[in-house]
């Protein structure tokens, strides 16, 4: 006789942890945003007569947007695995630097924001070249080439401040920062476009797919192709082109060249942009995140500044929120080892 067949094993059943896995993807990836409108939300009711004003909106989105740009550079390096310390010289340097050849050497505004711009990107570029090629650690390098460039921008300012003439700064310069589009602040739509174009660099175009990829795993990178020092370097370039553009806005916003300025934005940088990787795409560096992340440390900030706070009470913010916000990065990168999650590879390979 001839056997039967043997009955087909059932099908199998997805896993009764997805729904919960789910979940806990979901407070992974929108826990942070939530976060942040619950702090607006307690903010606006202890504080209802000057927290929920549209002035006061206006206010974070303009004080803020320059450490949000400055951020959103920090997060190009660390999408490919290193990190730029050089982002708060770089910044003080390019602000002085436009007002130096605005003011002292008498160029046109818009000629010396494109030379500061494009320096910008030569300096990072710079710095990619010394990592990369030079086999230096980024921390290292960057500290490095941080420190050369607060010693560029002594001699150009001789230790003093760049002031200004009685006519002051050309009204168009000085409207980069100052003007209003929609009834908002102008610098809130530069954050905006940056964020924009970043997005969709880093999660629509080839060369995003190959930052990550060396981010992930620099060696299966390199097996399957992928030029890792060629796109370091030009992670390092872009994340100087974003510095040199910020250092145009502050240098608007601020109308006199301060050689030590640039330092203060450090450290909230890299605040929003670590804490930015644990939210959206957990687990990775996202501009979407870096923005989310910026936006509640503003509110934080804000709040606990309108509630009597000392001044002392920001830099212990920014400090606690980087050990959360690295502590969170480590966690989720862990989470998705043991899930077997791997960052995508490009498409066509």
């Amino acid at each position: 006789m001839t056997p039967s067949p043997s009955p087909s094993p059932p099908p199998s059943r997805a896993p009764r942890s997805l729904p919960g896995g789910l979940r806990g993807h979901h407070i992974g990836a929108y826990g942070l945003p939530v976060l942040g409108a619950l702090l607006f939300l307690v903010f606006s009711l202890a504080l209802p007569q000057t927290f929920p004003t549209r002035d006061n909106v206006s206010s974070i989105l303009s004080n803020q947007a320059i450490p949000a740009i400055l951020a959103l550079a920090a997060t190009i390096p660390i999408a490919t695995g290193r990190f730029d310390l050089s982002l708060g010289y770089g910044l003080g340097l390019a602000h002085v630097l436009v007002l130096q050849l605005i003011v002292n050497e008498g160029w046109s505004w818009p000629l010396a924001c494109l030379v500061v711009v494009c320096g910008g990107a030569l300096a990072g570029a710079l710095n990619g070249v010394i990592v990369e090629f030079g086999q230096i650690t980024s921390f290292i390098a960057t500290l490095g080439t941080g420190s050369m460039m607060y010693a560029v921008t002594g001699w150009i300012t001789d230790g003093s401040r760049i002031v200004p003439g009685p006519d002051g700064l050309p009204a168009a310069f000085t409207g980069l920062y100052d003007s209003r589009f929609l009834g908002l602040p102008v610098p809130a739509f530069y954050v905006l476009a940056v964020a924009g174009v970043l997005w969709l660099v880093l999660e629509r175009l080839p060369l995003g797919r190959y930052l990550y990829v060396i981010g992930s795993n620099p060696r299966a990178a390199g097996i399957i192709g992928i030029p890792t020092r060629t796109y370091s370097v030009y992670a390092f370039a872009g994340s100087g082109l974003v510095v040199g553009f910020a250092g145009v806005l502050l240098a608007a916003q601020q109308q006199t060249g301060n050689p030590s300025v640039g330092l203060d934005y450090l450290l909230p940088a890299f605040v929003g942009a670590l804490l930015g990787s644990t939210t959206i795409r957990p687990g990775r560096a996202n501009a979407l995140g870096t923005v989310v992340a910026v936006a509640v440390l503003a509110v934080g900030l804000a709040g606990i500044g309108q509630l009597g706070a000392q001044f002392w009470a920001t830099p212990l913010f920014n400090g606690g929120t980087l050990l959360i916000a690295v502590g969170l990065a480590g966690y989720a990168a862990r989470r998705r080892l043991r899930t077997g999650e791997r960052q995508p590879l490009p498409d066509h390979l």
